[in-house]
């Protein structure tokens, strides 16, 4: 085993092979996976594998369909078969907020150039006979949808890996962590240890484990998860065709093709949560008890869709641990608080992500960013409120509503309040209804009575008149904005213009008084943040900025070494703050002091503190 890598990959499932993979495809070859068993151990092995290309989010839909287009190509490298299946998927909407969700998706598959598009119920029984399609609104049709062999695209990884010098060692635990002075990692295991520059925490299951050798919390959850597979169906085994798959999200079940029979896995209201005080270190494949009754009501609503369910016999069950962020998206990227230490954890759809999850990390690692804007995944989303009791209440929420529709603006109630401001009552009497930022509750908008709750949909909700009056209160008079959310840093020091300028874009304001807005720029150029920098004082500056990137942005403050002397301190949960905006607001204002408001002698980009 070698003794350097330039990374060490911790975890050997399909997202851990992945990265191993990219970053010898990206031109690291010094590097090295650990796993404490077999590859696929813990959740890839019992994996339903189906893979989709269409997601809500722009970035993750070209991730995905960047994987789907990938498992042919790693066939044809590696020689490994991926055992890929592509019939097509069928999208089927019952309600009419469903039918609005996927012609939403379809004008994006139009856009971006992704395979998606509306099909006939003449089309779709040519395609899939065993469906009752009475009661479906609109069907869509995603020709490379399908599923492929767990095992066999790990495998494919890791042999395309193996064939770039990358050195896989199984039955090899990680037992500790140690970050050295210079950032580099000593990783300790009973066959000896690696000194790496970076390493990736991809350990599945074990992933809270994992940080914790380094000292760190992630917010994660395992549940149990159930799916079933059939017995030979008749009408099945005479069919010449494949069969496609069957995305039914209203009747909260997936279906597809196994064999000659057919594979239905549900996400239940009744969840069962597994392993809360940590993951069995001996676990590697095995499984729980069958509980098919916890699913029923998903298994009836699949025999009304596609009735031959109901008369064929059970296989198999699988019931298995799958864990969760509280959002439902992996928690990816370095770490905000160590160096070089990369997360990629908590993956649920990981056969329609590993291969952009794992092309992005590469990039990470080896370019310094990646190449689309992940922050929606962004490790740095959550923070130390995201506790144990926070996970589990979202993670609950997110499992038992896996195929809602997540509607534009949408706020979830699970597992808040978290953080309230002192001004949290005073804001709720007045009517406002609450959105969740950071962990913190904010105003989205206040209705004409407290107690009022938001609706959901794709077309006017009941916030709309509420919202246009406070829009001409601002536009017509004055009105006063809660700006709490904001980040707010100070830096003190006789360098502290020359560290700020080496951070931003802009030329930070040399008069004391005086403001300045300036963007911060990505490692490729992008634009990563923007803010507002005031000089306070000859060697003091405030920096405003957003308070849901503040671990984000925390990322490009350590980039650039800090002269001596210089202090930079965050404020954020120490201060609160209010913008009142608006024509009449400077004589609003001009009432609460004697220092001139008037334009003259408080211009634009001014401030004042007496």
């Amino acid at each position: 085993m070698r003794t350097h890598a330039q990374a060490v990959v911790i975890g050997g499932g399909v997202i851990g092979c992945s990265i191993l993979y990219h970053l010898t495809k990206l031109g690291w070859i010094d590097v090295v996976l650990l796993e404490r068993n077999e590859l696929t151990s813990g959740s890839t092995w019992h994996a339903a594998a189906n893979i989709h290309g269409l997601h809500d989010s722009t970035n993750i839909s070209r991730i995905q369909h960047y994987t789907m287009n990938l498992y042919n190509e790693l066939e044809a490298e590696t020689g490994q078969s991926c055992g890929v299946f592509q019939p097509g998927s069928l999208y089927l909407a019952q309600t009419e907020n469903r039918e609005h969700q996927l012609r939403l998706q379809a004008a994006k598959a139009k856009f971006y150039g992704m395979n998606f598009h509306e099909v006939s119920r003449a089309e779709a029984e040519r395609l899939h006979p065993l469906v009752d399609y009475d009661g479906v609104r609109c069907i869509m049709f995603e020709p490379d949808g399908g599923n492929v062999d767990p095992s066999g695209v790990t495998n494919a990884y890791a042999a395309g890996a193996r064939a770039r010098g990358a050195e896989i060692h199984r039955f090899t635990p990680v037992t500790g962590t140690e970050q050295q002075v210079d950032g580099s990692w000593i990783v300790r295991t009973p066959n000896g240890d690696i000194h790496t520059k970076w390493i990736v925490n991809a350990a599945g299951l074990w992933g809270r484990e994992v940080a914790a050798l380094a000292g760190i919390t992630l917010p994660l959850q395992p549940t149990e998860h159930q799916y079933f597979v059939t017995e030979t169906i008749a009408e099945i085994a005479a069919m010449e065709q494949r069969l496609p798959s069957v995305a039914d999200r209203d009747g909260e079940y997936y279906l597809r093709q196994e064999g000659q029979g057919l594979l239905i896995g549900a996400y239940e209201k009744k969840l069962r949560f597994w392993a809360e005080e940590g993951t069995p270190l001996d676990f590697a494949h095995e499984l729980f008890a069958d509980d098919l009754d916890r699913i029923e009501e998903n298994m009836m609503r699949a025999i009304d869709r596609v009735p031959v369910v109901g008369t064929a016999g059970i296989k198999r069950v699988i019931n298995g641990p799958m864990i969760w962020s509280p959002d439902s998206n992996v928690l990816y990227g370095p770490h905000p608080d160590l160096k070089n230490y990369f997360c990629c954890n908590g993956i649920i759809p990981g056969f329609s992500q590993s291969g952009g999850m794992g092309l992005m990390s590469a990039q990470w690692m080896v370019e310094g960013e990646s190449h689309y804007d992940m922050f929606t995944w962004d490790v740095a989303r959550f923070g130390k409120w995201a506790g144990k009791a926070f996970t589990k209440a979202r993670v609950g929420d997110q499992y038992s509503k896996r195929f809602a529709i997540h509607f534009p603006n949408e706020e979830r109630d699970a597992g808040r309040p978290v953080r309230v401001r002192p001004i949290y009552e005073m804001q709720k009497a007045l009517g406002a209804v609450f959105g969740i930022n950071y962990g913190w509750e904010h105003p989205q908008w206040f209705a004409n009575k407290p107690g009022v709750a938001d609706t959901n949909g794709f077309i006017r909700q009941n916030w709309f008149e509420s919202v246009g009056r406070e829009c001409r209160m601002l536009r017509e008079h004055a009105g006063i904005i809660d700006i709490s959310n904001f980040a707010k840093y100070r830096v003190l020091g006789e360098a502290a213009a020359d560290w700020l300028n080496a951070i931003f874009a802009n030329n930070m304001p040399k008069a004391v008084g005086r403001s300045c807005l300036t963007p911060l720029i990505g490692v490729r150029g992008g634009i990563a943040g923007d803010f507002t920098v005031t000089c306070i004082a000859d060697d003091e500056f405030m920096i405003i900025g957003s308070g849901m990137a503040e671990r984000y942005h925390q990322r490009f403050w350590n980039m650039v070494p800090m002269p001596d002397g210089v202090t930079f301190e965050s404020l954020t949960e120490a201060m609160c703050g209010f913008n009142v905006a608006g024509p009449k607001s400077r004589n609003l204002l001009q009432r609460l002091t004697s220092t001139s408001l008037a334009t003259v002698n408080f211009p634009v980009y001014a401030i004042q503190t007496r």
